[in-house]
């Protein structure tokens, strides 16, 4: 633990504002709402770049906070706000189930029926005992084919993972896969003759006067539609590939919290679906055991614990990955409560946000996140020198307050080599390599810096130690063979 010096003082109020990080409780003032909680900790969180979106918290039927954090758009300074809209990803998948199972209630399809009797091309084929149940809860056994090709039509989309193999026995265990929701809205177009996006329209988005959500093509212009963005050696890029159709109805859609508070509250109140077919998607289904808990048709079932108490509280929710986007969106259904998150970067902590704003919501004890040292460590050797960061580094690295992350070393010595600064960056691979001695990446960037120096033997050494602790170190073998060459 250090002491609230002046420069502290100051390194605190430059990355949170007002806030003071002398205070190291573990819980807020008790007399703080649970708003300005919630507000502090999605403060810290972008403060220390593990959040950059928009928020809103329903807890009993009210809105606790409803706000931006961060940049909508970084290139023009423009913040997130609510009506932000956001790439929502397999947020998706809880509308195309809705769909699926709205056929059902017009029993236009059945649940435990072969997808063979609704597509007879895939009669012959490995998918003959695949049925829309099984595409509902991921144990359709089918491969996730998670990085399509462009194409114009669901089914050359289809095309592309019908002939390969089945992962396991259809029905057999759960098995995440986009390509059976990429299947379920082939066979909702197949059924209505219509686009899967005509359908989400007519049939949930219209009805719910959801304005602000829709299928999202890259070509059309969404107005007040965030930027996605990639953090790169510690710094913000474009994402490479800002068409999200291929994801089509496992992740194409685009939505703002304000909308899906909306859709929270219909799935709720049964105002899409009879109240015994929503039963039947929040039934659990099958233990999804990456999450520890269910899956029902589209929605992931999960008893939570507040706090650090045995209480749980039992949670329906879904998250989403896009490249440049994260999102979650979580519903308590017995407070009728919704915590919902959008974040467009790749970037996010977002279940340990979710967490402490469960924990919040119930009155219980929450964690802040932990300040990222080398964060604080880079406005000390901007301000003072890399001595002094290094030194400020090396007193705190075992204090709790701080994260200390392998990776945040690794980028930021080389912000340095590519500042053609090989000094600075060996000093912080150095540190790196007493920070975390086991591991081969920070003794392969340091020998990269002993490169940029001119000083083979160390770098050779140093090349043969990483590949000593990491044998499948391919780089650190390349480079031990051109500096043979050499």
């Amino acid at each position: 633990m250090i002491s609230c010096t002046p420069a502290r003082v100051f390194l605190i109020f430059l990355f949170i504002g007002i806030l003071n990080s002398c205070n190291s409780q573990p819980i807020k003032n008790q007399t703080a709402s649970q708003s300005e909680k919630i507000d502090e900790i999605l403060g810290l969180y972008t403060a220390y770049g593990g959040f950059n979106g928009s928020v809103l918290i329903a807890h009993k039927g009210e809105i606790i906070i409803k706000k931006g954090y961060g940049w909508a758009n970084m290139e023009w300074d423009i913040q997130n706000e609510p009506h932000t809209k956001f790439k929502i990803a397999s947020l998706t998948k809880s509308f195309t189930a809705t769909l699926i199972m709205q056929l059902v209630v017009q029993e236009k399809l059945g649940l435990h029926q072969p997808i063979s009797e609704y597509l007879p091309e895939y009669s012959q084929s490995s998918w003959k005992d695949i049925s829309i149940h099984h595409l509902l809860t991921h144990t359709s056994g089918i491969p996730n084919f998670d990085k399509p090709e462009k194409v114009s039509r669901p089914k050359e989309l289809v095309e592309q993972f019908a002939n390969e193999p089945l992962d396991f026995t259809p029905g057999e265990k759960f098995g995440y896969s986009n390509s059976g929701y990429i299947l379920l809205g082939y066979i909702i177009e197949t059924i209505t003759g219509k686009e899967y996006a005509e359908v989400l329209q007519e049939n949930i988005l219209s009805p719910l006067s959801m304005n602000d959500t829709g299928f999202h093509r890259h070509k059309s212009i969404i107005k007040n539609m965030s930027s996605g963005y990639n953090k790169i050696w510690g710094k913000y890029h474009h994402i490479n590939n800002p068409d999200a159709s291929s994801a089509y109805a496992a992740g194409a859609m685009y939505s703002t919290v304000e909308d899906l508070l909306r859709w929270n509250n219909a799935v709720q109140n049964s105002t899409l679906l009879p109240r015994e077919m929503m039963d039947e998607m929040f039934k659990k289904h099958v233990i999804d055991p990456d999450f520890g808990g269910h899956y029902g048709y589209g929605w992931e079932i999960i008893d939570r614990n507040i706090g650090n108490t045995q209480t749980q509280v039992g949670t329906i929710s879904h998250g989403g990955a896009i490249e440049g986007y994260r999102a979650l969106n979580r519903m308590i259904p017995s407070d009728q409560s919704s915590i919902i998150i959008l974040n467009n970067t790749n970037y996010a902590f977002l279940n340990a946000i979710s967490q402490a704003i469960l924990n919040i919501l119930y009155d219980q004890a929450y964690e802040f996140p932990k300040k990222p040292i080398i964060q604080f460590m880079k406005n000390i050797v901007e301000n003072e020198g890399m001595d002094k960061g290094i030194k400020f580094f090396e007193l705190n690295r075992y204090n709790d307050e701080y994260h200390v992350s392998e990776q945040d070393m690794i980028v930021y010595g080389y912000q340095f080599l590519e500042a053609k600064n090989p000094q600075d960056a060996a000093s912080i691979f150095r540190l790196a390599i007493r920070t975390f001695p086991d591991r081969d990446n920070p003794y392969d960037s340091y020998a990269e810096a002993m490169v940029a120096l001119g000083r083979k033997e160390e770098a050779i050494a140093n090349y043969q130690k990483s590949l000593e602790i990491n044998p499948n170190n391919k780089n650190a073998e390349r480079m031990l063979e051109k500096l043979a060459i050499d």
